[in-house]
């Protein structure tokens, strides 16, 4: 598991994550992991509408469950 926060005028923080998180699965040994981004920004929309699970693909092709709050 990897947790990112989207701090005001950062970009969003999921391709970092799933990179950063593909180095952990590999050292691991796993094929699967979760990514969990929270976001901080004042723009954001409201948790309504940009809460929810997607599911993603790290660099080398593992899969990611992405929450985001």
């Amino acid at each position: 598991m990897e947790l990112k926060v989207w701090r005001p005028g950062a970009d969003d923080p999921k391709p970092e994550g799933l990179a950063q998180l593909d180095r952990y699965l590999d050292r691991l040994t796993l094929n699967t992991g979760v990514l969990v981004i929270f976001d901080r920004r004042p723009e954001a929309p409201p948790w309504k509408e940009r809460g929810g699970f997607e599911q993603a693909a790290t660099p080398s092709g593992r899969q990611v469950t992405v929450l985001r709050v």
